[in-house]
């Protein structure tokens, strides 16, 4: 009996070391492309919740926030960043954005950290404007990505579309940048936070110039764009501030991620927010005090079970 005791003993501890693992969920991250912000951040991010036990994280590169959305919606990924305009039209189904239907299944975990809309156009092109854009050809990120509406936007506000540009090229980041060293482009549009590697590499190699998002255009843009300034010295070449447009960048899940998982996602991202300084200079903007920002899409309820710990909702 003694022997068969230990035996059973056994075997129900093994099946209390194996139960964690067995109800562990996957972690598949998804983020943009590898010279945005968002890609370096996922693999800092990653890094943290790969000691939740029994995790098994993926860090992906992405098209960006419209195609993440809709992956996780469908259920191919986990966790998410996305755009605040892009989360808005998803949640809404906006066909024009590019998505089929409402996008019911979306959950936020926390607001991160504002994109910053930055165009720069080589010096050679004589961009100085949003209006002499017209006529010249402008990088606007990769199809389906949050840069992609954002620049549609922004063109609209200033009484343009992608017709008034001489070629419009749904490109990449880092694709971009190549071309405008190449003398191939004269402009890039590019949603991403401050210090954003692909126009460090552009600026430190070319001469280029900054263009102005005036307030006006600003304000006609609406919700969920503010009013930004990126500060003198961003960039080579940069010695003033210049004027533009800012929109929150949210870390998305979905409904079906349990509550628990959510929770420890959300702890584990706050509680490590010095290291995601190191990671990315956007890094310095995540703040506790601003995660729970207004958003157009509901807190997931493993997210409002920290935040509630911490005082932020009552």
């Amino acid at each position: 009996m003694t022997g068969r005791r230990c035996c059973i003993a056994l075997v129900a501890g093994m099946f209390a070391l194996w139960a964690p693992l067995a109800r562990a969920e996957p972690i598949a991250i998804l983020t943009g492309g590898s010279s945005g912000v968002y890609y370096p951040l996922g693999v800092s991010i990653g890094m943290v919740y790969a000691d939740i036990p029994g995790a098994k994280v993926l860090v992906e590169t992405t098209d960006g926030s419209v195609a993440n959305l809709m992956r996780l919606q469908q259920g191919t990924g986990q966790v998410a960043f996305a755009l605040g305009d892009a989360l808005m039209a998803g949640w809404r189904g906006d066909a024009q954005a590019g998505f089929a239907g409402k996008l019911d299944g979306l959950r936020v975990i926390g607001a991160l950290y504002p994109n910053y809309v930055q165009i720069v156009a080589t010096k050679a092109s004589g961009i100085r404007s949003l209006k002499d854009l017209q006529g010249k050809s402008l990088a606007v990120g990769a199809e389906k990505s949050g840069t992609e509406l954002e620049a549609r936007a922004i063109l609209k506000a200033a009484g343009m579309n992608f017709a008034s540009l001489g070629r419009a090229e749904m490109i990449p980041f880092a694709e971009s940048t190549k071309r405008m060293i190449d003398n191939k482009l004269d402009a890039s549009l590019q949603s991403a936070g401050l210090g954003v590697t692909s126009i460090k590499e552009l600026t430190d190699n070319s001469d280029t110039v900054l263009v102005p998002v005036s307030p006006a255009v600003v304000k006609k843009l609406g919700a969920p764009f503010r009013p930004a300034t990126i500060p003198a010295d961003t960039y080579r070449g940069q010695p003033k501030p210049v004027p533009t447009a800012s929109v929150m960048n949210y870390l998305v899940t979905s409904a079906s991620v349990s509550d628990e998982l959510v929770y420890q996602m959300t702890k584990r991202l706050f509680d490590a927010v010095d290291g995601l300084a190191v990671a990315h200079r956007a890094g310095h903007e995540i703040k506790l005090a601003a995660a729970v920002s207004r958003s157009p899409v509901p807190l997931h309820p493993g997210a409002v079970r920290y935040y509630r710990e911490k005082g932020l909702i009552k």
